[in-house]
């Protein structure tokens, strides 16, 4: 995660005489209305409502209004209205703006919905703004040209689609939160609580970030979110020789194979087949059988309480220790954080904090 240079005017000021700074949330038709709600709650909180509950004077740190395209009311993805205090062109000062999600049907399609959005968010950008986007809110920046050459991030499952239609922009969907000059991203729905917290750590300080997220009962910022996705193992495509390979490899993903008794399989030669393999799939053949033995494991760890060394030994590897480190590359979490986040609620944390140290 990258961070632009300390000396940012407005991080200083706000850090150090405690500005109030202008938040400015978009809401937009169909979208998730946790994403606007949930950020303007906590910019709303820092500095107020932890001091609150200490008896100690409030201290705000954000103004926080909601603004739509052209001030009318939107309707949320669940059939919420929410109702803005002003349009966007009448928004007269902005430190901070925040595009959450909208209902994707294509980013070509939202981008149509939303077109007088682009130039405002381009201009408030040059005036120095900061300017943050949310899951497939994300699209809104790319669209309007500020994060070309910018690192980005945005829900796993429109990242492909969003690096084809963005090519200039340098894509991490597997981080939560990125940062790149005066423009942040965040990569999913909740993720917006990320986001939020991560700004107002970055322009009020550390000790009231994480009063924000003590008297909210959330926790500070999480980094990744490669833990949540599905990947898919490969990309559809027509090469029928490799396409047997893939299902043999489905087949067999414990004992696996060596690329030699692969290209035998497939009738090439060695070189060749993997040419092809990386071509059709997008992966290398190791690279694949990773990906199977990995799914096979957050399936077990999901849905049964078997001990995590046997898991390890059931999907291919026989050092369970070695099996932990590449489940958290492919991951970002721990086989048992994985598993306390998403197993059966029969197992309970302290057994998978237990398993941690077995």
């Amino acid at each position: 995660m990258r961070r632009p240079p300390a000396t940012s005017p407005l991080k200083d000021r706000a850090a150090k005489d405690g500005a109030v700074l202008d938040v400015t949330v978009v809401l937009l038709d169909g979208g998730y209305a946790s994403e606007a709600i949930g950020p303007m709650e906590v910019f709303h909180s820092a500095g107020w409502l932890w001091n609150s509950l200490q008896g100690e004077k409030p201290q705000p740190r954000f103004r926080v209004r909601a603004a739509s395209v052209d001030g009318g009311a939107v309707m949320s993805l669940c059939g919420l209205g929410l109702e803005p205090q002003l349009a966007i062109r009448d928004v007269k000062h902005a430190d901070l703006i925040l595009v959450p999600a909208a209902n994707w049907d294509g980013q070509q399609q939202i981008a149509a919905r939303n077109a007088p959005l682009l130039p405002w968010i381009r201009k408030w950008h040059a005036r120095g703004a900061y300017v943050a986007g949310v899951c497939t809110g994300v699209g809104s920046l790319a669209e309007s040209g500020i994060l070309d050459g910018r690192l980005a991030t945005t829900h796993w499952a429109v990242a492909d689609s969003f690096r084809e239609r963005y090519p200039k922009v340098r894509w991490q969907p597997e981080q939560l939160v990125t940062e790149d000059g005066n423009v942040f991203c965040g990569g999913g729905i909740y993720a917006a609580l990320d986001l939020s917290l991560y700004l107002v750590e970055k322009f009020c300080g550390h000790e009231v970030a994480v009063k924000s997220a003590r008297s909210l009962l959330l926790n500070m910022p999480r980094s990744r979110q490669s833990g949540y996705s599905i990947v898919p193992l490969a990309r559809p495509h027509t090469d029928s020789p490799i396409r047997e390979i893939e299902e043999f490899l489905q087949d067999h993903f414990v004992r696996g194979a060596s690329i030699e008794a692969l290209a035998e399989r497939a009738r090439m030669s060695p070189r060749n087949f993997i040419r092809r393999f990386k071509a059709a799939t997008g992966r290398m053949p190791g690279e694949y059988l990773q990906a199977l033995r990995m799914a096979s494991a957050r399936d077990l760890l999901e849905n049964g309480r078997i001990p995590i060394g046997s898991i390890a030994a059931k999907v291919g590897y026989e050092d369970a220790a070695f099996f932990r480190a590449l489940f958290r590359r492919h991951t970002g979490i721990t086989p048992a954080e994985y598993r306390s986040r998403f197993g059966s609620l029969m197992l309970g944390r302290g057994d998978a904090a237990r398993e941690e140290s077995a």
